[in-house]
């Protein structure tokens, strides 16, 4: 089932249910991808792409049991402070953080792409973002191919025809855990004691995931966003008030509280 189809009780009650899961299930999933990773990156130079989330996080671990440890993080201007201290006390040995500016100016030029309410708003934050990193830091390393924790279930383009591959502007982008369902994720998480970051005990966060503030979807509106945001981080808003009249509003909400 899609991630947007999924509320976060609907995790909680995935991820529980994973616990229990017999542990030679969990190493014979493990041991396919690690497999897969080896054959399909034989004899190339393959990174992977992470992102703190929980994807990235079991991504990380069959990577690094297939050999490959360099990976790259693709982060805005608007980060969350308190995701970025937990990336600099759990981040891979292998990574590279790169910012790519996104951010406060390109809101401001486009206000729509605060909070998007579509597809297509969201997307240009991945274009912009983590595909930017990714094709930089390609070009960069001099790489055969990158290495994603995208799957089906999530809605991703993971490959045609089957593949669990694609090229897309010169970068060849392979998703060996494409079939991998939520169950699966968790799973490995629980199984191999792998610490989740901060996002999820924060307000929806199995639906929304790792993200941008200002990319946080599937809001019902710009107030809503921002206060969720002010109950994730009130400085965030505080600061944002001064360029956005919704956080100014919420700033005056909880200041009479």
């Amino acid at each position: 089932m899609r991630k947007q189809s999924l509320t976060h009780e609907d995790f909680l009650e995935i991820k529980k249910k994973a616990e229990n899961r017999p542990i030679a299930e969990i190493d014979n999933l493990i041991d396919d991808a690690v497999f897969r990773i080896e054959r399909f990156a034989k004899n190339k130079k393959f990174a992977f792409s992470w992102s703190g989330g929980k994807d990235s996080l079991a991504l990380q671990y069959v990577c690094e049991m297939a050999g490959i440890s360099d990976c790259v993080l693709g982060v805005s201007q608007l980060e969350y402070p308190a995701f970025m201290k937990w990336v600099t006390n759990n981040m891979p040995e292998g990574l590279s953080v790169i910012n790519t500016g996104f951010g406060l100016q390109q809101i401001l030029k486009k206000p729509e792409l605060l909070f998007p309410q579509n597809a297509t708003l969201a997307a240009m934050w991945f274009k912009n973002v983590q595909h930017k990193a990714q094709a930089q830091y390609y070009k960069q390393h001099d790489l055969d191919g990158i290495i994603l924790g995208r799957r089906y279930e999530d809605g991703n383009f993971c490959g045609r025809d089957g593949n669990d591959f694609y090229t897309s502007r010169g970068v060849l982008r392979y998703s060996p855990i494409a079939t991998w369902t939520h169950f699966d994720i968790f799973s490995v998480l629980h199984a191999k004691g792998i610490e989740e970051p901060p996002f999820y005990k924060w307000p929806r966060g199995y639906r929304c995931g790792t993200h941008p503030w200002a990319a946080r979807q599937w809001c019902e509106s710009e107030l809503h966003g921002w206060r969720e945001v002010y109950q994730i981080d009130p400085d965030i808003v505080h600061e944002m008030a001064d360029f956005f009249k919704g956080a100014k509003r919420v700033c005056v909400e909880y200041s009479g509280m």
